[in-house]
């Protein structure tokens, strides 16, 4: 008996080693403080031993929403937050039963918010010698107090800072850090960098992040030229060439225009080289070269000048090439060509010549008189040639300076031939009418430009003879007279041979006159012979 209590006592104590062994726990993982990224997942399990059916609950010790869902699995339990947002920033406990015993373990999760990698962001382009802000931006920091962002130029430190201003509440908010600097040319191929660490209980590569930004360094377009070629004044259909260079960074680009009028640009061509062929009057004018970048613009602008040799000369009248005498007459004169032409008046005379007036483009006749007609010559030159223009100038003047003549005189012979003609030396020409005077009435004659011919002139020739000169201002008259004288009888006027005609013209017109009586009496009988009138005669 003794030995079986030996046996039992062993038992019992094997037994109460193993349940002690056995006796219910309860763990959590993860082990230490969960760092949980805002908007991330995060899950929390609670596990037992020592118990073959459990049950567990969760809650946080302020006693506030857990923001998560709960799910069992035999003795595991596990708290998901998806996505963890402020409300899980809490120190969570897990409870588990198993009969009438509990367990009990606590975590505490803490959150943060680094999402991404800083930006840099420049107020302007770089231009050099012109001061530029860079701003290196987090954005979505929490908590921010735990953050330092650092710039550095060429890995030259500019600026760094912690900002370990207290926070009000919790948010995500977005941190950045400003320096001003002024670019130099040393500064081109140089790069930005900032560096923004959060410090927090994190792996590194996730409390530490960093932004590059290579800097483009510009310089603003300037000494700006032009050449020309063959010159800036051309001869109208030439050509020519304008070649523009600027210097900048980046090299510029080239844009020529022509100026118009009121100042506006007329865009022409985006080029270095402009060339000009077959230039005409309208091609003068202002030509602008720009050289341009992103950072600015620098111009250059040349005078293009086509010299057009005159042409299209023109002559106003006023009030008109025709006028009267006394009158008084503007002429004024204008020509096309480049450079500005001198105009020059002129007088035709007779010989061809030219008699020089004046260089003004107007020129005024006061008080015109008949001399004054005639014709008068503008030239509008320059060193590409000489226009010209005529105008006749005619001065009417009222009839005057008539003659009237008769030729060889105004005493003549019958038989004589005598003109008779009338002259009137004024502008415009008269009308010149040639009449006869008589008692019963002035007769017409038909004149030929105021002459009149009287071949063989009788003795009814003779008498008053007027020309009548008239035109639109007026008339004048003249008269002469004719005197015709008949030929003197003499004893040599019948020659012998005219004697012996007017003789033989006595007799031979008895006879026909008997012929033509003795005609007439046959035609009564009907029959005429001359033999038997003769016979009966006997």
């Amino acid at each position: 008996m003794s030995g079986k209590m030996v046996v039992s006592g062993a038992s019992h104590l094997l037994w109460m080693v193993f349940a002690a062994s056995q006796a219910f726990k309860i763990e959590i993982l993860p082990e230490s403080p969960v760092m949980a990224q805002i908007g991330a997942s995060v899950s929390l399990t609670c596990s037992t031993t020592g118990c073959e059916a459990p049950s567990f609950s969760w809650r946080t010790q302020i006693d506030s929403p857990l923001n998560g869902k709960a799910r069992t699995t035999g003795n595991t339990s596990t708290l998901t937050m998806d996505p963890v947002s402020f409300g899980n920033e809490h120190s969570y406990l897990c409870t588990a039963t198993c009969g009438s015993e509990k367990a009990e373990r606590g975590i505490r999760v803490q959150l943060y918010s680094f999402p991404t990698d800083p930006e840099i962001h420049l107020s302007g382009l770089l231009e050099v010698g012109q001061p530029v802000t860079a701003t290196c931006l987090v954005p979505d920091v929490y908590p921010f107090d735990r953050l330092e962002i650092a710039l550095l130029k060429d890995n030259r430190l500019l600026k760094n800072q912690e900002f370990l201003e207290p926070m009000e509440g919790k948010s995500l908010q977005t941190k950045s850090l400003e320096v001003t600097f002024t670019p130099t040319r040393g500064d081109i191929g140089k790069a930005l960098v900032c560096r923004a660490a959060l410090h927090v209980e994190v792996d590194e590569e996730l409390r530490e992040r960093a932004a590059r930004k290579e800097l483009e360094v510009y310089i603003s377009p300037k000494n700006t030229t032009v050449s020309v070629s063959p010159s800036t004044r051309l001869q109208e259909g030439g050509s020519v060439t304008m070649t523009c260079t600027s210097e900048g960074l980046p090299a510029p680009r080239i844009f020529w225009s022509k100026k118009l009028e009121h100042g506006a640009l007329q865009p022409l061509l985006e080029n270095a080289t402009l060339t000009l062929i077959a230039m005409r009057l309208e091609d003068s004018g202002i030509y602008v070269c720009a050289g341009r970048n992103l950072v600015g613009e620098d111009t250059k602008e040349v005078e293009l000048l086509v010299q057009v040799a005159p042409r299209n000369a023109t002559i106003l009248v006023s009030p008109s090439s025709t006028l009267e005498e006394g009158r008084s007459v503007t002429m004024t004169c204008s020509s096309d060509g480049l450079p500005a032409l001198r105009i020059r008046w002129s007088r035709q005379l007779k010989n061809g010549h030219l008699q020089f007036l004046s260089e003004n483009a107007t020129l005024t006749l006061t008080s015109t008189k008949r001399e004054d007609s005639g014709i008068y010559v503008c030239e509008g030159s320059s060193q590409a040639g000489i226009s010209r223009k005529e105008v006749e100038l005619i001065i009417h003047v009222a009839p005057k300076d008539m003659q009237l003549i008769a030729s060889p005189s105004e005493n003549v012979k019958e038989g004589d031939t005598v003109i008779i003609s009338c002259t009137c030396g004024n502008l415009p020409k008269a009308w010149i009418i040639l009449k006869k005077k008589a008692e019963t009435g002035d007769t017409v004659l038909k004149s030929i430009e105021g002459a009149y011919t009287i071949r063989k002139a009788q003795l009814e020739d003779a008498g008053v003879y007027e020309c009548e000169s008239k035109n639109e201002l007026g008339s004048l008259s003249r008269r002469i007279t004719l005197d015709v004288k008949g030929r003197e009888s003499n004893k040599d006027y019948f020659s012998p041979g005219l004697l012996v005609l007017y003789c033989v013209s006595s007799l031979i017109i008895p006879a026909i006159g008997m012929i033509i009586y003795f005609a007439r009496k046959a035609n009564m009988k009907g029959s005429y012979s001359l033999v038997e009138a003769e016979k009966s005669k006997v």
